[in-house]
């Protein structure tokens, strides 16, 4: 079978074109006049089209999930081109020109692995703290009891309480104007 897009020749057992990736498994179908015909109205489709994309993105959001092993991988990558970039600088006469492009790869290799590290740690700690208990919080002096909460203490008396009536005199209390 020859592929519809490229020209390539293919297996006819395949159902994807080895140089290109095209989909072949409509075309024996197409050759034999058995397509299927379309009958789903449009928002039909257009709702099979949308849960097909959130199916690709759920897909897709997996695989950018941090990962622990990844990140160890890109690391021990970055250190690795570090080696080269150092070693061809050093024992290399011709890699004196070309051993700081090797730098590069390594810094983003280093900076991507630790970051993968770090989220995933993250990640771990954030659904391992969930699942255990958590301890109250320490009580500060003044607090209440968590399970009093029917007999709320009285606070004490006010040191300036009652001092304002010495300022309120009666009428026979002021003293007499003079004119």
């Amino acid at each position: 079978m020859y592929c519809p897009k490229c020209g390539a020749q293919n297996a006819e057992d395949v159902k994807y074109c080895r140089v290109c990736g095209v989909n072949l498994s409509l075309v024996p179908k197409a050759l034999s006049g058995e397509l299927p015909q379309d009958d789903l109205p449009f928002h039909e489709r257009r709702k099979l089209r949308r849960q097909a994309y959130e199916e690709y993105r759920k897909q897709r959001r997996q695989r950018h999930e941090p990962n622990f092993a990844l990140g160890i991988q890109q690391v021990s990558l970055g250190f690795g081109f570090l080696i080269v970039a150092f070693s061809s600088f050093f024992f290399a006469p011709a890699g004196r020109n070309w051993w700081f492009w090797m730098l590069i790869p390594a810094f983003a290799l280093l900076g991507k692995g630790f970051a993968s590290i770090v989220a995933a740690k993250q990640v771990h700690q954030s659904t391992t703290g969930a699942t255990q208990p958590i301890a109250p919080p320490a009580r500060t002096t003044g607090e209440l009891e968590p399970n009093n909460h029917n007999q709320i203490p009285q606070p004490p008396p006010s040191v300036t309480e009652n001092t304002t009536r010495h300022l309120d005199a009666t009428k026979e209390q002021r003293p007499r104007e003079t004119r």
